[in-house]
């Protein structure tokens, strides 16, 4: 008996210290800024033509921001291009080198669907790449990894599940390094909140998540499982917004309908970062999807909680 109360006091120090412990770090983590968030988004959707695949240079211009404002970060980048339908396509890719021996890599396409502003799908997530890059910049001394910032064209249909897709294009081009890419964590629609709406859930899920629509989403598969985990601690030790956790495989509908799965099918471990997307927001691919929709305070909730985790370790 005695050895049962030792271990259970032994496990309560343990959690007080590293709830304290987390607590102080938080505190120095310099936060994620709402106003920084709405230019970044203003920037993205722009006023011209929609950034679909048919405006080429519309996407080129999204592109071209995208690496000066990182330059402008002191994060420098290239263009990782590429062929669909016999036009030359660009990823982004941006490398904060900290001089370790492995990397995490942080990632959002910035392609939309149709002709649509695409606020939540997905500028919002650029938007959350970008100020996580800005912040990691400020305090890269305390990084565990190098990081690398991906910023990827043809998500969306007709390229997606397909080998045209900038991510596909990007994690087959790492695929020989992955056993140094101890993780990729990807934005996809991380600005739509509602507290008051009926969440929905890809068959069999509603039993056991919650109904309301105030919580980000973090998906995983078994082999990700870790990243899933240490992104709601962040999100717990933040203690600003809910995060839940949703673990299955690929062929799982509605869990693999972003850029997670391409580094899936070569083995490397990724998340999806998400507001659950078509599940809340009825916004989705259509011109409503705009920036006003947008609760710019959560997506920062967001940021922080992904800063938090790069700058921890990640734990087996």
């Amino acid at each position: 008996m005695w050895l049962k109360t030792l271990k259970k006091q032994a496990f309560l120090l343990i959690v007080v210290l590293g709830t304290f412990t987390g607590q102080v770090f938080a505190s120095n983590v310099k936060m994620a800024d709402e106003q920084n968030l709405q230019v970044y988004l203003e920037q993205v959707i722009g006023q011209g033509k929609a950034r679909n695949y048919k405006n080429l240079d519309e996407l080129n211009r999204v592109s071209a921001w995208i690496k000066e404002q990182m330059r402008l970060l002191g994060v420098p980048c290239h263009y990782q291009n590429f062929t669909a339908n016999q036009q030359i396509y660009r990823n982004v890719v941006c490398s904060l080198n900290v001089g370790r021996a492995d990397r995490v890599i942080v990632g959002a396409h910035y392609d939309v669907f149709g002709d649509q502003d695409g606020a939540d799908d997905n500028a919002s997530g650029v938007a959350g790449v970008i100020e996580t890059a800005r912040i990691l910049a400020e305090q890269k001394s305390k990084l565990p990894n190098n990081v690398d910032f991906v910023f990827y064209s043809l998500e969306e249909p007709p390229f997606s599940k397909t080998e045209q897709m900038g991510s596909y294009v990007h994690a087959k081009s790492v695929q020989s390094q992955k056993d140094k890419i101890k993780g990729v964590y990807i934005l996809e629609m991380i600005g739509y909140f509602d507290e008051n709406l009926v969440q929905e859930y890809p068959a069999g899920l509603k039993w056991v998540y919650p109904q309301h629509g105030n919580f980000i989403a973090a998906v995983s598969n078994l082999q990700s499982y870790a990243l899933g985990s240490q992104y709601c601690q962040s999100m717990r030790a933040l203690d600003r917004l809910e995060c839940q956790r949703f673990i299955a495989p690929a062929f799982v509908s509605g869990m693999e309908f972003s850029d997670h799965l391409n580094y899936w099918k070569f083995g490397i471990p990724s998340m999806m970062i998400t507001d659950t997307g078509s599940f809340r927001n009825k916004h989705y691919h259509s011109k409503t999807d705009t920036l006003k929709t947008l609760n710019l305070a959560k997506m920062a909730n967001v940021v922080d909680g992904l800063v938090y985790s790069l700058l921890t370790p990640i734990q087996p």
